[in-house]
């Protein structure tokens, strides 16, 4: 169920991506909301392992604050890498 809210928490954070400057061009629009969304999808079987239950707050705030960073950083290094 948890992965189903980081599904559309990644959705979300694609639609808006075209909006804060993300420069789509040299990778498509699908690949910011992607790029988090596999980000996430890493992330919260590694801090469940860690010992973080989902009911605690915590892995709720690493990963939702994490993934628009993910996908920030990986949209500009991908379009870094796609131009050159």
């Amino acid at each position: 169920m948890e992965i189903l809210f980081l599904l559309v928490y990644a959705v979300v954070l694609g639609l808006v991506a075209p909006y804060i400057s993300l420069n789509s061009e040299n990778y498509g629009i699908l690949v910011p909301g992607a790029v988090s969304l596999v980000w996430g999808g890493i992330l919260w079987p590694i801090l469940t392992w860690v010992g973080l239950s989902s009911n605690d707050a915590w892995i709720w705030t690493i990963v939702m604050v994490s993934m628009p960073a993910a996908m920030w950083f990986g949209s500009k290094r991908l379009h870094h890498l796609r131009s050159n």
